[in-house]
């Protein structure tokens, strides 16, 4: 599959996620209790206790609907301690992965091949490559929280069973939510780190320096028998020093002639 495309839908999928784990952040019914069918019609006498991040809230039939907002951002005072650490992790889990979800978003945008803003091509992967890491913690830190909010919900339900006077909350949508748009982020992650792998493939490949040019050891042929050892230059200048001894020869023969 080409490369753009594959960044393409990384980047939609982590997108929606985002979206998704944004939204849940505001929305209502992140646990819910009901109450009602006791002692006479279960219409009348029905009711609802539902909490988000933010509030308590409590609705009967009538469709009244009364709220208490937590006092303080980052004081919640529900009916036991370890609800309150866990619902202040939550917080601050999620506030931490969406801070780097913007920045992951924009370092991706970037850093695509289908966008002319980012510089060379060396420079878009590395600016990539640092949208991808903060993709890929963002949303981990974003599943940690809605899995420590389902595993604290879970154990105070396991622990109320024997106390019926308890309300006993159960999971609400937005905690779904949440978990698909946690896993759309992690995919969307691992979309572009496969671009990023294929990339740095390529390179290395590329890379790698020529091999030096082979050359071949030079050979001698053996010699055969009567074959002399010396070339034409050599018998070139084996015959003028052959020539000039005779010449001197010659020369001191003729003195001793006109001496005599």
């Amino acid at each position: 599959m080409n490369k753009m495309l594959i960044q393409v839908f990384g980047f939609l999928i982590s997108t929606f996620g985002w979206f998704f784990v944004s939204c849940t952040v505001g929305m209502d019914y992140w646990r819910i209790s009901y109450i009602g069918g006791q002692g006479g019609s279960w219409i009348i006498k029905a009711a609802w206790y539902w909490s988000t991040l933010w509030r308590d809230c409590y609705v009967d039939t009538s469709d009244v609907t009364n709220c208490r907002d937590y006092d303080i951002m980052w004081v919640v005072r529900p009916g036991s301690r370890a609800e309150q650490g866990s619902i202040q992790a939550v917080r601050a889990l999620l506030l931490v992965g969406m801070f780097l979800g913007l920045f992951a978003a924009m370092f991706c945008f970037v850093g695509m091949d289908c966008t002319y803003i980012g510089g060379g091509k060396k420079t878009k992967c590395k600016i990539l490559l640092i949208g991808t890491v903060l993709h890929f913690a963002g949303g981990l830190t974003c599943l940690a929280a809605f899995c420590l909010f389902t595993s604290r919900l879970g154990t105070a339900v396991f622990t109320r069973m024997n106390n019926s006077r308890l309300l006993r909350y159960y999971i609400g949508p937005p905690v779904f939510f949440g978990l698909i748009g946690s896993g759309c982020i992690i995919l969307g992650s691992v979309l572009y780190a496969v671009t990023l792998y294929s990339v740095l493939t390529a390179n290395r490949e590329t890379d790698i320096s020529p091999s030096r040019k082979y050359i071949a050891p030079k050979t001698y042929k053996s010699q055969k028998k009567g074959q002399t050892l010396y070339n034409r230059d050599d018998a070139a200048s084996t015959q003028t020093m052959s020539s000039s001894q005779v010449s001197r020869s010659s020369i001191i023969l003729a003195d001793g002639d006109s001496f005599v």
